[in-house]
């Protein structure tokens, strides 16, 4: 746990742009006792807590690496044990789409959304992106960070809930593969504010989100976390941009191994102003 604590504390904190000295000093401790939190050697003390948090804007629990009743928002912290990828690990049509609208160099900045067992961060990274991602099923990030470091890749890879995480810094390109269902219809307003407002000028919000379609039998997988979108609501919540990519497809899928049918929205919009 001191290892994760000490990533999450030197994330924030280079999310609020501060040194570890700059850390310290708003704290009242040395800089030495930040670099040691950072790199797991010790935790910070208790009655340091609350001053830190405020500091870092996050709060104890997420510092800590734990989300309250994670198991009970994800079918998939058990299926990412297994040493199989369950989604494969061919990356989603949509990447080859970012590929090709901004091409990557080391200072273009990427992040996923939801990602996963990080088949699509893995890809991004391994073409030349500066690639975050999060997700909040810890065994799924587990397997990027192994992943990562077979290929000797860097991606700031981290474990969050979409639904509390907010962006703290700007990026190039935002990126979510079938996961934003997890968004829940009355959140989704702020939300995605936070994700544009964090977008560069210039940058891309890369997208694909389930539709509810009545002719569409529910998937297998009974998530009582999902909250379905509407045809062409995700594409209002980018009136303002300019549309790069916008379609509507039903494809086959097999996850849990029965065949069944999803209905989705694809959109890639621009910000220009």
């Amino acid at each position: 746990m001191k290892d994760v604590m000490g990533k999450n504390i030197s994330r924030l904190r280079k999310e609020q742009k501060l040194t570890q000295e700059n850390l310290a000093r708003a704290v009242g401790v040395s800089a030495q006792a930040v670099s040691k939190w950072e790199s797991g050697q010790s935790y910070p003390d208790i009655e340091v807590l609350p001053k830190l948090t405020d500091i870092l804007e996050t709060n104890i629990d997420s510092l800590l690496g734990h989300i309250p009743g994670d198991l009970k928002k994800t079918l998939y912290q058990a299926a990412y044990l297994s040493d199989d990828y369950y989604w494969g690990l061919q990356p989603n049509d949509l990447c080859y789409e970012v590929l090709r609208l901004v091409p990557p160099g080391k200072d273009t900045k990427l992040l996923e959304i939801g990602c996963g067992e990080g088949k699509d961060a893995f890809f991004f990274a391994r073409n030349g992106y500066n690639v975050t991602a999060f997700d909040i099923a810890q065994s799924g990030i587990n397997k990027l960070q192994r992943l990562a470091e077979m290929y000797h890749l860097h991606i700031n890879a981290f474990r969050a809930d979409m639904l509390s995480y907010r962006l703290q810094e700007e990026y190039d390109v935002i990126y979510s593969s079938r996961a934003l269902h997890h968004i829940k219809p009355e959140l989704r307003k702020e939300i995605f504010e936070n994700y544009k407002q964090h977008t560069k000028l210039n940058g891309i919000n890369a997208m694909n989100v389930y539709l509810r379609k009545p002719f569409i039998e529910p998937p297998p997988e009974q998530d009582d976390f999902a909250y379905l979108w509407e045809s062409g609501e995700l594409l209002m919540k980018y009136s303002d941009w300019r549309i790069k990519l916008i379609e509507e497809k039903i494809y086959d899928c097999m996850s849990s191994n029965v065949k069944h049918q999803h209905a989705i929205d694809i959109m890639i919009a621009e910000k220009v102003m």
